[in-house]
């Protein structure tokens, strides 16, 4: 079984930016450069066939490069309990556009489609049940913002559990219209 996701990988620059910032909340678990992705959709566990399937599908979807910037910082949280720290992008309706077609395409792979209205954003700390005061790093952090950089593709993840946490290898990686993926980070 593979247990799978579609994200963008944002460029080296505004990783070492986020990662800059991941500091002063007691019981955060902060990503690590890999980790960092704004995901399109998370998929599950598949077996080969399936996930082969999925790769043709997300294959056959066509989008021009855009542009986006880190804007602001918020949480998720589960019956009033923070879960999820993460970083905000904007503008979100290029990426509302992109994640419909990527759903599109794993709904014809035989995924159901995503049920969940998509919020994206890149994901920088995860916590337990009892995770420190965020009040401070979301003040502190809520003008977070960066030059635009540009989406010119996005990949098929693995997602694989070991003692560190999860790691995550792209599989298969997709190009926008006329960008041959030169992108060397």
């Amino acid at each position: 079984m593979h247990r799978l996701f579609v994200a963008i990988r944002p460029h080296a620059t505004i990783r070492s930016q986020l990662l800059a910032q991941m500091a002063g909340v007691p019981g955060a678990r902060w990503q690590d450069d890999g980790q960092l992705h704004l995901t399109l959709r998370f998929i599950g566990e598949v077996d080969r066939h399936r996930a082969d399937d999925i790769a043709d599908a997300l294959a056959g979807i066509r989008f021009q490069p855009f542009a986006i910037t880190l804007a602001g910082t918020g949480y998720f949280d589960r019956r009033g309990v923070v879960d999820t720290l993460w970083a905000g992008v904007h503008p979100r309706d290029p990426l509302a556009h992109l994640h419909a077609k990527v759903d599109r395409a794993c709904t014809s792979a035989g995924i159901a489609p995503e049920a969940r209205a998509y919020l994206p954003h890149i994901t920088l700390a995860r916590f337990s049940r009892h995770g420190g005061d965020i009040a401070p790093f979301l003040a502190l952090h809520a003008g977070l913002a960066s030059p635009a950089f540009t989406v010119d593709e996005f990949s098929l993840y693995e997602s694989r559990l070991g003692h560190a946490g999860s790691s995550y290898h792209a599989v298969e990686t997709y190009h926008a219209e006329g960008y041959p993926g030169t992108r060397d980070d």
